[in-house]
C-alpha cells in the first residue's frame, strides 16, 4: 500500500510539471504554432530512402543465375517528369520476373516477391496524379534487355530518387 502511494505520488508531481511548462505553452500563439508543427508535419530520417528495401532486394537478385528472362528496361537518365512512369514500368516488369520465378522456382523468388510487393505499396500511396507527358514512353517502348541490365538501371533510377 505504501508502494502504491508513492506511485501516486510520482504520478501527481508528473502532472504537475507537464501542466505548468508544457501545457502553458498551449496558452500562447506560439506554442500552438509548435504543437501543430510538431504533431503533423510528416517525419522522414535524414538520408532515408523511401525505396530503401527496394534496393537491398535488389543487390540480393542482381547476381541470380537463375533468372533468365528479357525486360523491358526503361532509361535510367528519363526526363524528370517521367519518373513515376518509369517506376511503373519497372514495377511491371518485376511482376514477369515474379512469373517467371514462380514457374521455375528460383532460389530469389521471395527476394523478387518482396521487391514487387514493396514497389506496388509506394506506388499505391502516390498513385498517378499527372497526365502522361509527350516525352514519357510507354513500357513497351523500351528496349529490352537482359535481366543483368534490367536491375542496373532499376537502381539508378531509385538512386536518382532518393537523391
Amino acid at each position: 500500500q505504501n508502494t502504491h502511494l508513492k506511485s501516486v505520488c510520482r504520478q501527481y508531481q508528473l502532472y504537475r510539471v507537464l501542466n505548468s511548462h508544457c501545457f502553458c505553452l498551449l496558452k500562447n500563439g506560439m506554442g500552438l504554432i509548435i504543437f501543430f508543427l510538431c504533431a503533423y508535419v510528416p517525419k522522414t530520417e535524414a538520408g532515408h530512402c523511401k525505396w530503401a528495401e527496394v534496393l537491398k532486394d535488389l543487390e540480393r537478385i542482381k547476381t541470380s543465375k537463375d533468372i533468365d528472362v528479357s525486360l523491358y528496361t526503361a532509361n535510367a537518365d528519363e526526363d524528370e517528369e517521367c519518373q513515376e512512369l518509369v517506376m511503373r514500368c519497372f514495377f511491371l516488369e518485376t511482376a514477369v520476373i515474379v512469373q517467371e520465378c514462380r514457374i521455375k522456382n528460383c532460389s530469389k523468388t521471395q527476394d523478387v516477391w518482396n521487391i514487387w510487393k514493396n514497389v506496388n505499396e509506394s506506388l499505391e500511396k502516390n498513385k498517378l496524379t499527372s497526365t502522361k507527358s509527350e516525352k514519357c514512353k510507354e513500357c513497351e517502348e523500351y528496349e529490352e534487355k537482359n535481366f543483368a541490365e534490367f536491375v542496373q538501371n532499376f537502381v539508378k533510377v531509385i538512386q536518382r530518387d532518393c537523391k
